[in-house]
Order: structure tokens, then sequence, then C-alpha cells
């Protein structure tokens, strides 16, 4: 059972491509990071792990919308680094287009008008 306050797993599973297309879009990132900037920008309400998120950056690369490098910080371990590529740009488009179009439905049938009984 879902408290209020969580996503059903589809929504979130659906979500995974264009949060982490606009996350790029917005700079290099890596894993660990991608998956603090989720729970920070819902307010810790989408929680990933990392075995959702690899394999959904691995087909994203395969797909050819992200990049990776390898690099190794002074103070730390190896990361592997993820950045937008090109058709990444592109894909983001057609997601925020078609997220954009269903909120717009969505939107129109929770107005007040909408959710009247006899309504609609």
């Amino acid at each position: 059972m879902y408290s209020a306050a969580m996503l059903a797993k589809e929504l979130v599973a659906a979500s995974t491509e264009p949060l982490i297309l606009s996350l790029l879009a917005r700079g290099e990132s890596y894993g660990y990071a991608l998956i603090q900037d989720v729970k920070r920008l819902s307010g810790d309400k989408i929680e990933w792990t990392d075995g959702m998120l690899y394999p959904v950056l691995h087909r994203m690369e395969q797909n050819g919308w992200i990049k990776a490098r390898w690099d190794e910080p002074e103070t730390g371990r190896k990361r592997k680094y993820y950045s937008l590529k090109k058709d990444g740009q592109k894909a983001l488009k057609q997601k925020q287009e078609q997220w954009s179009m269903v909120a717009s439905v969505l939107g129109s049938l929770w107005t007040d008008d909408a959710l009247t009984p006899g309504k609609a």
C-alpha cells in the first residue's frame, strides 16, 4: 500500500528518463549525485536506488542520449560522470512535449468544474 506522500512505482519509472535528461541538461553529473538531486527536488518523495538508476543510465548511453567518462578526483574514488549528447537534447525536448501534453490534459480534467458531478 502506498501512502499519499509516495508515488506509484510506475509513475516513478515513467519519469526517470525525463528527470535524468533534465538534470544532465544542467550539467555533467554522476549517479549518486543524480539520486540525491532527485530526492532533494522531490522533497524526499522520489527515492531512487543504484539498482534502479544504473540500468537506465546504461540504456540511455546505448541509445546515444548520454555519454560517460571516468574521473578520479584528488579527494575520492573513481566516478563515472554522465553528460547529455545532442540526441539526448532531442530526446529531452520530445519528453518535455509529451509530459506537458499529459499535464495539460490532467490539469483540464482536475479543475473544479471538471470535478463537479454532471460536468466534464
